[in-house]
């Protein structure tokens, strides 16, 4: 059974891996681009992630793609690298903290 994308965002507190990101203090941003449209924000401070759902007005790295797309990503069927790579995703803001999402959440099992 796959997740609807508003599971998908609603499970990340839960999949969080506080210890990768110790010291970090930013705020990640999705803005999802088809059918099911929305954004979502995912603040991390002080070690805690917490989800910030209709998003940020300045966030420190968004992420624009479907919902299609970042499911996939989510449960590990997609690499995000190529996603980003064949245009599938776009990425703006800090690149380095894009590249360390991968390490920061459990991929979602289904």
């Amino acid at each position: 059974m796959t997740l609807t994308i508003g599971e998908l965002f609603d499970a990340l507190p839960e999949r969080f891996i506080t210890e990768a990101a110790t010291g970090l203090e930013r705020t990640l941003q999705w803005q999802i681009t088809d059918e099911d449209p929305g954004v979502w924000a995912f603040e991390i401070k002080d070690g805690q992630g917490r989800l910030i759902p209709g998003g940020v007005p300045e966030p420190d790295t968004t992420f624009t793609t479907t919902s299609e797309i970042w499911i996939a990503v989510a449960e590990g069927r997609q690499d995000p690298m190529r996603a980003f790579m064949t245009g599938k995703m776009k990425v703006e803001g800090d690149m380095t903290l894009a590249l360390k999402v991968p390490d920061l959440f459990d991929t979602a099992t289904t």
